[in-house]
């Protein structure tokens, strides 16, 4: 077995990570990073370094998973949410349950809950519930913290600042607890084939598809198929594209946005 097999083996054993999900150049391009991190000149000698090594473990799981996020990322996209897809699920049910997959640090969530909110300060009949998942908990553990840097916010106005967060001595922003209510933050595994809940009006996947193979880009579109409710809503990320194999399961809704209907 050479270097590079011994070194996913060690991956799926120590970390859980399935390397056979991804695209075998993405798991290359991220070991060839942290390799150079650590100044190590092969497979073989990253791998006696994650041994001898332990916190490494944490580095390397952090850029195999690695998702980049902010708030409100792609505008046109949340602006269709909010002007078109909220309000027309809201007319159907008074409570909404939306997934947010692959959430990292926990912006997109909160932009989602932020929009909630704010519609919900206007009619209080209605009422959501955000999960919020991600295979790494690290990021997860920030995300349920909902502490943030000035430069994270660049992208909120003043009135969402001033609305929904406190800020705190340190110059940080902390997200206030109504806000937090909204979302339920758990581990899971996108590809363990098992929705974290079912009966969903929303799934919103963005920018996560695109480190994995074709096959299990298909048994994920199909999982988020079978978690919605009739009419339920399906977001990718603008780069991304539902492959022929599932296609059907889907009609267009916004192509622009990538934004998709559950056909029954």
């Amino acid at each position: 077995m050479d270097g590079f097999a011994l070194l996913k083996r060690f991956i799926e054993h120590t970390l859980t990570i399935q390397c056979s999900n991804y695209k075998e150049d993405y798991i290359k391009r991220r070991l060839l990073s942290r390799m150079r991190s650590t100044n190590s000149a092969s497979y073989e000698d990253y791998l006696a370094y994650l041994k001898a090594n332990p916190p490494e473990l944490e580095n390397l799981r952090n850029a195999l998973t690695i998702n980049v996020t902010e708030f409100f990322r792609d505008n046109d996209v949340y602006d269709s949410i909010k002007k078109d897809i909220l309000p027309a699920l809201f007319k159907q049910r008074k409570r909404l349950r939306i997934w947010c997959a692959g959430c990292s640090t926990g912006e997109e969530p909160y932009s989602l809950a932020m929009m909630l909110a704010d519609l919900m300060a206007q009619d209080p009949e209605i009422s959501a519930q955000i999960f919020a998942t991600d295979i790494d908990k690290v990021v997860l553990s920030k995300a349920r913290e909902g502490t943030y840097t000035p430069k994270a916010m660049v992208k909120l106005s003043q009135a969402q600042i001033h609305r929904h967060f406190s800020r705190l001595p340190d110059g940080n922003f902390q997200v206030k607890p109504n806000l937090k209510e909204l979302i339920r933050f758990r581990p899971h595994d996108l590809m363990s084939g098992v929705p974290v809940s079912r009966w969903l009006d929303l799934v919103i996947c963005r920018n996560v598809t695109i480190y994995f193979n074709e096959k299990q880009k298909d048994e994920l579109v199909k999982m988020f198929h079978g978690s919605l409710v009739s009419g339920g809503f399906y977001i990718m990320g603008k780069t991304e594209y539902l492959g022929r194999q599932v296609g059907d399961l889907f009609e267009s809704h916004n192509s622009s946005q990538k934004i998709y209907v559950k056909k029954d």
